[in-house]
């Protein structure tokens, strides 16, 4: 009877014995746990930027748009029908359930001009709880104050993009722009808040939605704006909140209950969770697709150990010979089988976690590696090395020792 101390020395033995072929054997391990670790890797970073992404958009939104106008036949967009207007954003704030602010928005693409620099940006006219709906902080001066709404002021908020191209390192705060031909005096620059996929959160001006609409954007319909932002005060009165904005519209918009709206209402937080799930199915997929190297380097494990036991069968009918039984040459080649497996698991994980920081700083992707896709990678090759390691081992547990002695 042998212990399981000297199988497991044999086993080791047998592992240095045959270096190149251990090496070649677990290198499929090797390339499946990286494999898996950058993937997920590539995954959990994509979560977590949408995640910020979705935050720095704001939470709990629902956004009111104008329906879309039929011009010749043809449907014109989301918002070409003038049919929002500030007083429903006043009826909203002043009757719908759950409402925490509320914000009108006209916006336009404008020439920005300031000396001999100019840049195109997007103006938004709005007031001074767009911003914080937005979660937009102001870097330097100050945000809209009642008086800049009221007296339709030409003060501009500028975004940390338009600083840069417009004024380089000088504080714009004090200075004078021209938006589309109109001066306007910055009072204050926004805190950088990157870009959201091809959205430059920070290429962008905001100016008062009185002046917008009557020295900027020339509004044909006095009073109307683009679209009305609401902020619910949870995630879980959103549905009550976008109810009364519904009933509070139709109202005033005299629209019966089986007529078509002339408004749309978005819901974020909807949007959110659609994006998240997709997100997370995108997670699993690209997990999945590694793993199947996995399962490859499995099977060269198989394949390599077969080989092995072929080779070894006159050790074999020795060692049974002398006394092994069956149990210790399956323990042998399933020690030597698990082995290989974990060994390359852990090279696999050094070279998983290196190449997930090369790809994060060479190229725009996000990478986050987590514990879980590293315990769960060596987890699976370890699976990996037992299931695939048995046929083999049972294969050698089975040889005659009268056979395999007289094996050539």
């Amino acid at each position: 009877m042998i212990d399981f101390n000297s199988t497991f020395k044999i086993a080791i033995l047998s592992l240095k014995t045959n270096k190149m072929r251990s090496c070649l054997t677990s290198l499929g391990i090797i390339i499946g746990v990286a494999a898996v670790i950058v993937m997920l890797a590539i995954g959990t970073g994509a979560s977590t930027k949408v995640t910020k992404d979705m935050e720095a958009m704001g939470s709990n939104l629902l956004t009111i748009r104008s329906a879309s106008a039929n011009q010749g036949g043809v449907r014109q967009g989301a918002g070409s029908k003038p049919s929002l207007t500030l007083n429903d954003a006043k009826a909203i704030k002043r009757l719908a359930r759950g409402v925490d602010e509320v914000a009108p928005v006209s916006t336009e693409n404008k020439q920005l001009v300031y000396g001999n620099q100019n840049w195109s940006s997007t103006v938004y006219g709005t007031t001074s709880h767009y911003l914080s709906i937005k979660n937009y902080e102001i870097l330097l001066g100050r945000n809209f104050a009642y008086e800049d709404i009221k007296n339709s002021t030409k003060s501009a908020i500028i975004g940390s993009t338009v600083s840069t191209e417009l004024f380089g390192d000088v504080n714009p705060v004090g200075k004078t722009i021209r938006i589309g031909g109109v001066p306007f005096r910055v009072i204050g620059v926004l805190k950088s808040k990157g870009s959201s996929g091809p959205f430059d959160n920070d290429d962008l001006v905001f100016i008062p939605i009185t002046t917008a609409q009557k020295k900027v954007f020339g509004v044909y319909f006095p009073g109307t704006v683009n679209m009305i932002v609401v902020k619910s005060q949870t995630a879980d009165i959103m549905d009550i909140t976008e109810e009364d904005i519904n009933d509070i519209l139709s109202a005033r918009h005299n629209i019966g209950k089986n007529a078509d709206k002339d408004f749309e209402i978005r819901n974020s937080a909807e949007f959110q969770e659609k994006l998240k799930s997709t997100v997370k199915t995108f997670s699993i997929l690209l997990g999945s697709i590694a793993s199947v190297s996995l399962l490859v380097g499995g099977i060269g494990i198989m394949n390599i150990m077969l080989v092995s036991v072929t080779e070894r069968t006159r050790e074999i009918g020795i060692r049974m010979a002398i006394g092994a039984r069956s149990s210790d040459v399956r323990k042998q080649f399933l020690i030597e089988a698990l082995m290989l497996a974990i060994i390359g698991g852990l090279i696999g994980v050094v070279a998983g976690v290196c190449t997930a920081l090369i790809v994060s700083s060479l190229t725009s992707l996000t990478t986050e590696i987590s514990m879980f896709s590293i315990f769960l990678s060596l987890g699976f090759s370890a699976v990996v090395g037992v299931v695939f390691g048995f046929y083999p081992a049972y294969k050698a547990s089975l040889l005659n020792p009268i056979d395999a002695l007289r094996y050539e």
